[in-house]
């Protein structure tokens, strides 16, 4: 039986279908967890998603002879994970209960932004371009808050910034920590890290899953897992791997689009003028600042 592992060199047939898959599958995990939030809490929902699927890449990696951690790399990666897993993906939980998942997604990808502050901190030099993509995506979020969602919904709107912000520093600090050098395995320690840490985090608020739980919430929080986890965190490292970074980040473009048609389509959301004219501050603000290190 001839194999259908994804070869050590892919060929662009393969690269493409990992960009699609992380444009598709992430841009409607928005959506996702809107509908997976009726019957589970937020935190417990990312612990059980991350829990599963770095068990998961965990064991694949050991099956392909990657070496096991050391102490020290799965404290970098606990640390890391908590970055991107608690901050990252729990405060976004959060703030979808109260925010729009269109108006999320464009908060969300401001993330390039906030990684390029933090390596300023680190001693990376910021461009003039760096600088003035920073600020043109605070003028788009400012913009997004005449809209009046985000002044309705303070608190949410605060947890959707710093989502963005906790897996930008997370971005940053993982350069610079020993974590796994494997690529799934790197990716199963931060996951199992981060999930360890969004498990905490759920039972020191008494989180809890209520008696009754919808069929649809169900099945979201097995797509967020399967899809939006294990096949979106696969394809998302193969293109780290092997195309330059510019083009494995620019699904931060995409993924708002896809998120403010589905949000519109399945959620009945309202996207105003105001929003509209946010979302292309932002998103030309992430360009700028992705594209200045070419």
């Amino acid at each position: 039986m001839q194999s259908t592992a994804v070869p050590s060199h892919p060929g662009r047939p393969w690269i493409a279908a990992a960009y699609l898959a992380v444009c598709i599958l992430w841009g409607s995990t928005y959506l996702g967890i809107r509908v997976a939030l009726e019957s589970y809490p937020p935190f417990l929902l990312g612990a059980a998603r991350f829990l599963f699927s770095g068990a998961v890449l965990f064991v694949f990696a050991r099956w392909r002879r990657e070496a096991a951690p050391t102490a020290t790399q799965w404290g970098a990666a606990a640390l890391t994970g908590t970055l991107f897993f608690v901050v990252g993906n729990g405060f976004l939980n959060v703030a979808e209960q109260w925010v729009s998942t269109g108006l999320t997604s464009v908060l969300v990808a401001t993330m390039p932004l906030w990684a390029t502050v933090f390596a300023r901190f680190f001693g990376q030099p910021m461009s003039r371009r760096d600088a003035a993509g920073a600020v043109l995506g605070l003028v788009g979020v400012a913009v997004l808050n005449r809209g009046g969602e985000l002044r309705a919904s303070p608190l949410g709107a605060a947890f959707a910034l710093l989502a963005p912000m906790g897996w930008g520093l997370g971005s940053i600090v993982s350069q610079r920590l020993p974590t796994p050098p494997g690529g799934t395995m790197r990716t199963a320690t931060q996951m199992l890290g981060g999930g360890a840490a969004l498990l905490v985090v759920s039972l020191c608020l008494r989180e809890h899953v209520g008696q009754m739980q919808t069929a649809r919430s169900i099945v979201a929080a097995a797509y967020l897992t399967v899809f939006g986890s294990l096949v979106g965190f696969s394809a998302f490292s193969l293109l780290l791997r092997h195309t330059r970074p510019a083009v494995a980040t620019s699904y931060a473009y995409i993924n708002p689009v896809i998120a403010i048609v589905l949000g519109v389509v399945f959620a009945g959301e309202k996207f105003g003028a105001s929003s509209f004219a946010g979302t292309a501050i932002v998103l030309a603000a992430v360009v700028i600042v992705a594209t200045a290190e070419r």
